[in-house]
């Protein structure tokens, strides 16, 4: 019997729980496309925290609290997400939060999908960096589903002139990432922390949306629309 690939999905917070009301259509469709592929596929899904924790770093940074303070909060958001995807998911998922990669491991030897928020406290990064170790742990290949279609030029919700990236090199995509400063929160499409993790460890990486008909012809090995990270 063929050994069943991994892949590791950083799942944006803003995806799961927008600033409008809860995405549950997309969530019940997701669920879906992964139970569609669990003969030859094992998942890790990360959540985000996504508007939740930018409230709450918004304020602690008003506050002037400590950065780890800031970030811990966001933590907090990642998990109460996690938690919420893996009661949406049920029996399919895993049934306790891990809290290290050891867990994680330990959970997709019983389970097809795992779920988990971020694992612990890492200076300069989000649940990207997570999901990179993990991706990296677990020898699997790593998707990044956003808000927007891939990588751009530049920010395309505020420069209507940014241009698409399909395809990008792994030295470039992380020399991208060092140009930007890194903030709690932050809104680019993998952290910078990330970006270095896949570049050293030669990760394969996708960015998508939440159009889900890109997910489902990645995982069926079809031409999807998105941005692929190697090389």
């Amino acid at each position: 019997m063929n050994k069943k690939k991994i892949a590791v999905i950083s799942l944006g917070g803003s995806i799961i729980v927008p600033e409008k009301g809860m995405n549950i259509n997309f969530l019940e469709r997701f669920k879906k496309v992964l139970r569609k592929f669990y003969r030859k596929y094992k998942f890790v899904v990360v959540c985000g925290g996504g508007s939740i924790a930018r409230k709450y770093i918004s304020v602690l940074r008003e506050e002037k609290k400590s950065i780890k303070e800031q970030s811990s909060a966001g933590i907090r958001a990642t998990r109460m997400n996690a938690q919420f995807l893996m009661q949406l998911f049920g029996k399919e998922a895993n049934d306790y939060l891990p809290v290290s990669m050891g867990d994680v491991k330990n959970d997709l030897s019983r389970n097809s999908v795992v779920i988990c928020g971020a694992l612990r406290f890492s200076d300069k990064s989000t649940t990207d960096s997570t999901s990179a170790q993990l991706a990296k742990f677990l020898n699997a290949s790593l998707i990044n589903i956003t808000n927007v279609k891939g990588l751009y030029t530049s920010d395309p919700r505020k420069n209507r002139n940014a241009k698409f990236i399909p395809k990008i090199s792994w030295e470039n995509f992380e020399s991208m990432a060092l140009k930007i400063k890194f903030e709690a929160g932050q809104h680019f499409v993998l952290d910078q922390k990330a970006a270095i993790l896949i570049k050293k460890y030669k990760i394969p990486a996708f960015i998508i949306n939440e159009d889900l008909s890109n997910l489902n012809r990645m995982f069926g090995g079809e031409k999807f629309v998105g941005t692929l990270i190697e090389g």
